[in-house]
């Protein structure tokens, strides 16, 4: 276990200090002891902190809790990963309200090449499983990680089409992982573990699943992909909201469209027509407009090329090669080099025709 993890613990147990707060914290310290060790003035006089915060982690000095969910991670085999921890889900680390903490039981990559959300009503229709079951099928080449919240519905069948097709599969809890809610899908959390799979939760041990933590829990399964998939919810509910968030942490969000008459599309029909969604209609238009069509080999006179390029344009470059498009957030983050190498380094490839920008700030190798 991480040396600084009961500190870790408890600073996502420290009243008024939310996920916002705690990154600041962890941005400011360096690490979480530091914080808990740190004079009342000093956490003051950082921004977004204040008075009532920094009292609020000064008075904090019942560390049992954080013992006990220590006891427990090592009893389940948990793996805790802290908002530091590079095997921490990275997609989310770009969302400002991401979870200082996460605790994880399973085997797949939180950070898979490919992933993508699936969310929808708990009611669904039969065109609602159909429609679900078939885009699964049609991903089973691409090596998708699938991510849902385990719940009724469209998201219980995302998860049993995905292992029905042998794609990793992740279900995000609202609640801590000493249970499964709705209790009938513990067969369904068993098979997921089982193939592979994950329970993903930013919620310790003992937490139940009131109604205020899904909104909690929606956010990671926003934050986490590289799109989020809509498969029919009404206008008003937890699919839409999931929906809203993905869009405002610039992800991909696409739609299945219904009838009009059809309340349980409606929500779909709503993220169509208000452009807060791609109108999706098989698979194949998933994959095109995500440009994860296989990548047509370089000849080999160009990548001679790449011979001349300097150390940071040739660590670029081979962050490319790797996908059809990567996001610039993300190659300041695999990279590991400053804002300034990295815009001198993207200039010079763009100029020497190696590199082209697309919209959504997304680059690709030309």
């Amino acid at each position: 276990m991480p040396p600084d993890l009961l500190y870790q613990i408890a600073l996502t147990q420290i009243p008024h200090i939310g996920s916002a707060q705690a990154r600041v914290l962890i941005n400011h310290f360096g690490d979480a002891e530091s914080i808990f060790k740190a004079k009342q003035k000093t956490l003051e006089s950082i921004e977004s902190i204040g008075e009532v915060r920094a009292s609020a982690v000064k008075a904090f000095t019942d560390f049992s809790g954080a013992e006990a969910e220590i006891s427990f991670i090592e009893k389940y085999k948990i793996t805790p990963l802290f908002i530091t921890n590079p095997n921490y889900p990275q997609r989310l680390t770009r969302c400002f309200d991401a979870p200082a903490m996460l605790y994880y039981r399973g085997s797949a990559d939180v950070n898979s090449a490919k992933i993508i959300s699936i969310i929808g009503t708990r009611n669904n229709t039969d065109y609602g499983k159909a429609i679900t079951e078939k885009f699964v099928e049609e991903l089973a080449a691409q090596n998708v990680l699938i991510i849902s919240g385990l719940a009724y519905g469209i998201d219980a069948i995302a998860h049993k089409a995905a292992l029905h097709n042998q794609l990793p599969t992740i279900g995000v809890l609202a609640h801590g992982l000493d249970t499964i809610y709705p209790a009938q899908h513990k067969n369904l959390a068993k098979e997921i573990l089982a193939s592979g799979g994950g329970l993903l939760t930013e919620f310790g041990k003992e937490t139940k699943a009131d109604k205020h933590n899904f909104p909690r829990r929606n956010r990671i399964v926003a934050g986490m992909a590289d799109a989020t998939i809509v498969v029919e919810t009404a206008i008003k509910g937890g699919s839409m909201i999931t929906a809203e968030l993905a869009h405002n942490y610039n992800r991909d969000v696409f739609a299945f469209p219904g009838k009009t008459t059809d309340s349980k599309s409606a929500g779909c029909n709503f993220l169509i027509a208000h452009k807060r969604a791609e109108l999706l209609t098989s698979a194949n238009d998933f994959i095109k407009a995500m440009r994860w069509e296989p990548r047509k080999i370089k000849p080999k006179a160009q990548q001679e090329l790449f011979i001349d390029l300097s150390k940071e344009e040739k660590l670029i470059v081979q962050l490319l090669s790797a996908k059809e498009t990567v996001h610039i957030d993300e190659i300041f983050l695999l990279s590991g080099l400053t804002s300034s190498a990295v815009a001198g380094a993207m200039l010079s490839l763009e100029l020497q025709n190696i590199v082209s920008s697309l919209p959504g700030k997304l680059y690709k190798l030309c």
